[in-house]
């Protein structure tokens, strides 16, 4: 039986082209979309005047299930540091700060987290 209801994937890029014109449309730059290492991931890569900004787009119909936000666990923000890791090694950005944002995605509803978490391992207080 074949569905009328898109797939989890084609829901997904509607929600990071969503994020991608919000940016677009504050200034930023987008300089990668879906960048890969291996089996990491970063959604949205933009230039914010002179930080990069690594975006994790996360989306839902409803919160029903719980808000989107929720989805970024501890495991999933270690796969982001390590992907960012990564693409700064390769990128040549010297002189840019960086940051981690998210946008959540319910229905009709945009929020923007900007800073919305950092590396722990770098920020422990002894």
């Amino acid at each position: 039986m074949i569905s009328n209801k898109p797939n989890t994937r084609t829901k997904g890029k509607s929600f990071e082209k969503r994020a991608e014109i919000f940016f677009v449309q504050k200034g930023c730059r987008i300089l990668e979309r879906n960048w890969q290492d291996g089996h990491q991931e970063i959604d949205l890569i933009i230039l914010d005047q002179k930080t990069i900004a690594f975006v994790e787009v996360k989306g839902a119909t409803s919160d029903r299930f719980g808000h989107p936000a929720e989805k970024i666990n501890k495991k999933k923000r270690s796969n982001l540091i390590k992907a960012a890791q990564k693409y700064i090694e390769k990128s040549n950005f010297a002189g840019h700060d960086f940051r981690f944002d998210l946008v959540t995605i319910i229905g009709p509803k945009l929020e923007y987290y900007k800073d919305a978490f950092w590396d722990e391992q770098s920020d422990q207080t002894p």
